[in-house]
């Protein structure tokens, strides 16, 4: 994000921008060599360190508190003002676009892994448990993979790529016989994103992979079997679901 001096300044006094008010100040304020030219460097230190304090201050609350938690709250952990935050992330979604962009391309190279394999089943099950391994680990990860909270670009694009990867294993195991033909896409990812919210209780009031024995009953409801009675019907369109993921972020 571009930054002028007049928020930049150290002491947080505005740069009128006046030629004539520099060349009447002594060299301590003028331009050039011995004015504020010189302490731009400092500036732009000053500006990288506070955003990765507060880049690891965001992170720290969220895994522990959740998306929502009050920015004020990162603000103090950060030991910066709440302006120096908005100069840095103008919104919520870009401070979370931020903290976990990472984590969320690394979900995305797990789904590409998954799509590698040649039995659908294993693919699906082993791309799941990866995906709930992180989900059980952190809670601002949690948030962003089972809501669905606008204007975080990453997510975004993960939401889609997990869409696809869900999709193309399902139509795989479909083939070899392995997945039950009646499930959809939406059905797994809305099953997923309700167990994935369930996370955080569960492994706090149990154990860290407690998750483990959940998800493992919801992979078996997808197996195929003969003796499996049709699904109620209709399932939910990609409409439903997409507001459906937002009424769980409230």
């Amino acid at each position: 994000m571009k930054m002028t001096d007049s928020v930049d300044r150290p002491d947080g006094t505005a740069d009128t921008g006046s030629g004539s008010s520099s060349s009447s100040s002594s060299g301590k304020t003028g331009s050039g060599k011995d004015g504020s030219g010189a302490g731009a460097p400092v500036r732009r230190r000053d500006a990288r360190r506070n955003r990765d304090l507060l880049l690891e201050a965001a992170h720290e609350v969220f895994t522990e508190l959740g998306l929502n938690a009050p920015l004020d709250v990162i603000a103090r952990r950060a030991g910066v003002g709440n302006a120096t935050l908005y100069r840095h992330f103008p919104h919520r979604a870009a401070l979370v676009d931020a903290v976990f962009r990472d984590q969320l391309t690394g979900t995305m190279d797990a789904g590409d892994r998954a799509r590698d394999v040649d039995d659908a089943w294993t693919g699906l099950t082993g791309y799941l448990q990866a995906v709930f391994t992180v989900l059980a680990t952190d809670r601002g990860t949690n948030d962003l993979m089972t809501t669905h909270l606008e204007g975080v670009e990453s997510l975004e694009a993960v939401h889609a790529h997990n869409h696809r990867t869900v999709e193309l294993l399902l139509a795989r195991g479909r083939h070899q016989g392995t997945i039950r033909p009646d499930v959809t896409t939406e059905d797994v990812l809305f099953a997923l994103a309700a167990l994935g919210r369930a996370v955080p209780a569960l492994t706090k009031a149990t154990t860290p992979d407690a998750w483990r024995r959940p998800l493992a009953l919801l992979c078996d409801s997808l197996r195929a079997a003969p003796t499996s009675p049709p699904l109620p019907s209709p399932a939910l369109t990609p409409e439903q679901l997409n507001d459906t993921l937002h009424h769980f972020n409230r």
